[in-house]
């Protein structure tokens, strides 16, 4: 994925850092599915729908929702009118998203790329750059972050070590006695052991 924006520079957000090295690019980037989030603060369709999506990638990558961050990441795409109106919608937005500088012409790029025209539009990549979905927003409002491990298989992501919250909650439940069982198994094979000794030691005394 990185790919895509080889040569490009992606800004962190909240922050002046730049996110150019291929090498940069690259941890940031590769064998995630990518999320371009096309919007403008002056849409009232964005004001709506920047919420959701705030709430969305929190459940994803958030330590207080999930044991472990999904292979996920989000650039932002701006169609806002100025450079500040753009920073202080990405100041109410996580930390962990990415963002094209203003002005960006590579932004023309990605709109005609991903025939991107109206905001708000969430386009969904594999790590190599193909379209998984042409524009999530729908699917977003309706599954929320449910909707993602669809996105993961289509990428071939198969992360065992992803959960949601509830599903860790169900894990937990689960696993709370996995240590009881290992222990009965032990005495089980100890006794199991013992027994079989007894037979022998019977055998040759008779």
């Amino acid at each position: 994925m990185a790919a895509l924006f080889t040569g490009k520079v992606l800004m962190a957000n909240r922050e002046r850092d730049e996110v150019e090295t291929e090498r940069e690019l690259g941890r940031a980037l590769e064998n995630k599915v990518l999320l371009l989030y096309f919007g403008s603060q002056q849409c009232p369709r964005c004001r709506q729908f920047s919420p959701l999506l705030k709430d969305f990638f929190l459940r994803l990558t958030d330590e207080f929702y999930v044991e472990r961050a999904s292979q996920v990441v989000l650039v932002y795409v701006s169609r806002d009118e100025t450079e500040e109106q753009q920073s202080a919608f990405l100041r109410s937005m996580p930390k962990r998203w990415l963002a094209l500088p203003f002005g960006d012409a590579f932004k023309r790029e990605l709109e005609l790329r991903f025939a991107v025209s109206e905001v708000p539009a969430v386009v969904v990549l594999k790590p190599n750059g193909e379209v998984i979905v042409g524009n999530a927003v729908e699917e977003i409002r309706r599954l929320g972050p449910a909707c993602f491990r669809n996105w993961q298989e289509a990428a071939e992501l198969v992360d065992r070590n992803f959960l949601l919250a509830e599903d860790f909650e169900d894990w937990t439940r689960r696993s709370i006695t996995e240590p009881i069982r290992r222990l009965k198994y032990k005495l089980d094979k100890k006794t199991e052991a013992k027994n079989k000794e007894r037979e022998e030691e019977a055998e040759e005394a008779s």
